[in-house]
């Protein structure tokens, strides 16, 4: 009966003992998402300015057609998605 309780025991103190590191270290990773999430949005957000303007000038210069110019813009904000996937991920 002894070593049944010690038994239970040890379980017991083994499982307090594994939640509370899975408890400590999810903060810190919680954490780092989330800044990897600003960075990566930061990126996307700042590649928006860039393909209005990249846009205008192509339409301004009359070098291609406007849905070329559109392919253009939608090529850098792809690129700009990708950089972000690559910091997130």
């Amino acid at each position: 009966m002894k070593n049944a309780k010690s038994a239970v025991q040890s379980l017991l103190s083994s499982a307090l003992l594994a939640s509370s590191l899975l408890i400590v270290t999810n903060p810190g990773l919680a954490t780092e998402q989330a800044q990897q999430r600003r960075a990566a949005r930061d990126v996307r957000q700042d590649a928006r300015p860039e393909a209005r303007q990249e846009k205008a000038d192509c339409r301004a210069a009359n070098q291609k057609s406007n849905a070329a110019c559109r392919h253009d813009k939608r090529e850098t904000k792809q690129d700009a998605r990708q950089q972000g996937r690559d910091i997130k991920y």
